[in-house]
């Protein structure tokens, strides 16, 4: 004998809270229609499902026996309900981000553990990469967000951008380095001390090569490159050497009173982090609450910035 399934679940729901109506409550039914369901299943097993006169209504046993089978389905049922209104408020589902690796690993892991504390059912997915990388992940439909530092988006490209923090490099070094005891360290002094190569592909590189060209040398020392962010700093702590960072990556190093940016004003290329989109990519509504809540955070840290750059003597 096959049952409907949604009769069953009737069934179920009057036997979990005891009366018709509120079976049918529970379930958004009618009364008059739950009540039609459980005097046609009982015609068709030919058996009584509840103990007559009996209020709130009780089960026979094998009423209760074919109405476990109905929890099961109503317990399902409400599990994939919860799950579409969750999905539908940003609360569970999946986001893919892909970014820049220093950005990553110093602002946006961060950034993504906070976000989870109140969504902990947002599984994030993330992947390192540079801007034509990142593009191109985008347009396959790889990732739903990129995070990353660009120069000018061309025109037509199908992305939607959104700047979040303007560009700024700096010289970093550790805490203890010699130069930081100069009064006034200048752009010449920058030569006397090896350098920390940022990782290939990184658009820090041409601004390391523009940078030290620009001041005269005419071979760059480079001593180590290709690190991780953590290497790098871990590198940096243990060693005189210099490298170019952005500000942002710096700064949100400073509680580990490990490396510092010297201050030294450099030129650096017009340049902005922002996160990227692809304009006609239909996107979960988690993907579009954690970039809203990636721009509120990067918004408290320009400020927090802006107030660090007023407070140091920035030398030329």
């Amino acid at each position: 004998m096959k049952f409907d399934e949604r009769h069953l679940i009737q069934l179920a729901a009057v036997v979990k809270t005891g009366g018709v109506t509120e079976g049918a409550a529970l379930l958004g039914l009618a009364q008059p229609a739950v009540s039609r369901t459980l005097c046609m299943l009982e015609k068709r097993v030919a058996e009584p499902l509840f103990v007559k006169g009996r209020r709130p209504l009780q089960p026979t046993p094998f009423g209760l026996s074919l109405a476990e089978h109905g929890l099961v389905m109503l317990a399902a049922s409400r599990k994939a309900s919860d799950l579409v209104e969750s999905f539908r408020v940003g609360k569970s589902g999946v986001v893919r981000i892909g970014g820049t690796p220093f950005f990553m690993d110093a602002l946006i892991a961060g950034l993504c553990a906070e976000f989870q504390t109140s969504r902990p059912d947002v599984r994030i997915d993330q992947s390192y990469g540079y801007f034509p990388d990142l593009r191109a992940a985008l347009k396959a439909d790889q990732i739903d967000l990129a995070i990353c530092p660009i120069d000018i988006l061309d025109e037509g490209s199908g992305l939607e951008f959104q700047q979040i923090l303007p560009g700024r490099n700096v010289v970093a070094c550790r805490v203890t380095h010699p130069l930081l005891l100069k009064r006034r360290p200048q752009p010449s002094h920058l030569l006397d001390y090896p350098w920390i190569a940022p990782p290939p592909g990184s658009p820090l590189l041409a601004d390391l090569r523009a940078l030290l060209l620009s001041f005269g040398a005419t071979e760059i020392k480079i001593r180590y490159g290709g690190g991780s962010l953590m290497s790098v700093i871990n590198y940096l702590k243990s060693a005189d050497a210099l490298t170019i960072m952005p500000h942002s990556v710096v700064f949100a190093q400073r509680k580990e009173k490990t490396i510092t940016a010297l201050p030294i004003t450099i030129p650096h290329p017009e340049r902005a982090l922002a996160i990227l989109k692809r304009v006609d990519a239909p996107r979960a509504p988690a993907v579009d609450q954690f970039a809203e809540f990636v721009r509120l955070g990067f918004q408290d840290l320009r400020h927090l910035i802006k107030r660090h750059e007023e407070s140091v003597i920035w030398g030329v």
